[in-house]
């Protein structure tokens, strides 16, 4: 029996329905932004890319978790 994805990583699949794009993409844009606060990159993909504010938030807590993990 497969366990369920938890957490941020769990919003993926229907980000990637809703936006038509996949996770690493956005993960890259994330990265590529200069902005590095957690809430400011949120404001900024809600504002520049139409993102809901949980999806946005999902997607900057699991690439900042990443990218802190290294």
């Amino acid at each position: 029996m497969t366990e369920a994805v938890k957490g941020p990583a769990s919003y993926f699949p229907s980000i990637e329905k809703k936006y038509g794009r996949p996770v690493a993409e956005w993960k890259d844009l994330i990265r590529s932004s200069p902005l590095t606060r957690h809430m400011e990159l949120v404001s900024w993909l809600k504002a520049e890319h139409g993102l809901g504010h949980g999806h946005a938030n999902a997607l900057v807590a699991h690439t900042l978790a990443e990218d802190s993990g290294k």
